[in-house]
């Protein structure tokens, strides 16, 4: 009597088993590999080394300077600066951008006429070039511009955009108005999450919406502030095209400089790609500090 055949599944190698999932994934294992990891860790050799572009098939000595580079990037007043003007983005723009997004996205969700054109108005200043939209930034804000022309007497001179101590708070603004759209949708989908039952019971019990708001909404996005806040903090550690646009290249005087803009300086216009990677490995592991930080104060839900 031939024997009924086992169930393949039960019996199989797990790789073969995950094979779809495999071939799936395989697409973008290569994409990060080859965008992400490789570059990262190509920097981190030029950043231990004497390093210089040459011409292509032109090979030249580059011999291992250990941590000179590093040394030679944190030693720059220029590049102390562009942290501490990255810091002063960071602590406006991160609270900012959480703040607003929350209370933006929970009105939205109560929204019943328009809801639609309403996502769509905040989520447009997102997809739109960066270019397109500094035009109007640099009307509002200049001299003689819009915003000064309101403020009258209280308007600070110098202006705005070319103030030492307004000009990375302005870009800070900018910055936040712009990504608000996206960090809009994130929340309305972690809203979407929240059973209905809380509020009614929350009501039951009293609450008035500010309480609803604190006791049950809150909480309850937890998982997407955590997210916000990273992805927020990343996108600022790597500031590079408002202040370019905005202040002519971190001006006045670096004051609105960031580190992404001083590795372009040093790695392309002053040709010091070694010292340049230094200070992106630099940021990256600041960056990190940043995210594990966040994630033991913002991620303990998740781990519940």
């Amino acid at each position: 009597m031939r024997r009924p055949r086992p169930f393949v599944g039960s019996t199989a190698h797990p790789l073969r088993r995950q094979l779809a999932g495999w071939l799936f994934s395989a697409p973008y294992v290569v994409f990060l590999l080859a965008v992400f990891a490789y570059p990262l860790g190509y920097a981190v050799y030029i950043s231990f080394h004497k390093f210089f572009f040459t011409a292509p098939g032109v090979s030249v000595p580059r011999p291992f300077v250990g941590l000179q580079n590093y040394v030679t990037a944190m030693s720059d007043p220029a590049v102390l600066r562009s942290f501490a003007n990255i810091a002063v983005f960071l602590v406006i723009n991160v609270p900012l951008t959480v703040i607003l997004s929350l209370v933006l996205a929970n009105a939205l969700n109560r929204v019943v006429r328009m809801r639609t054109f309403f996502r769509v108005a905040f989520y447009v200043p997102y997809v739109t070039a960066s270019v397109a939209v500094v035009g109007v930034w640099l009307f509002l804000f200049q001299q003689d511009g819009l915003v000064n022309r309101l403020l009258g007497p209280l308007a600070p001179d110098p202006s705005w955009l070319v103030n030492s101590w307004l000009a990375m708070p302005t870009v800070a603004l900018y910055v936040t108005w712009k990504q608000l759209g996206f960090f809009i949708l994130l929340y309305l989908a972690a809203l979407q999450n929240i059973p209905g039952e809380l509020y009614e019971s929350a009501a039951v019990d009293g609450a008035s919406r500010w309480g609803q708001f604190r006791h049950v909404t809150v909480p309850g996005v937890r998982p997407a502030t955590f997210l916000v806040t990273l992805l927020a903090t990343i996108a600022g550690a790597n500031l590079f095209t408002e202040p370019y646009l905005l202040t002519g290249g971190g001006g006045p005087d670096g004051a609105s400089s960031s580190p992404v803009f001083i590795i372009y300086q040093k790695g392309i216009l002053q040709q010091r790609p070694d010292v340049a990677a230094a200070l992106g490995v630099v940021l990256v592991l600041g960056v990190l500090v940043l995210a594990l930080i966040q994630r033991r104060f913002l991620g303990r839900e998740e781990e519940s």
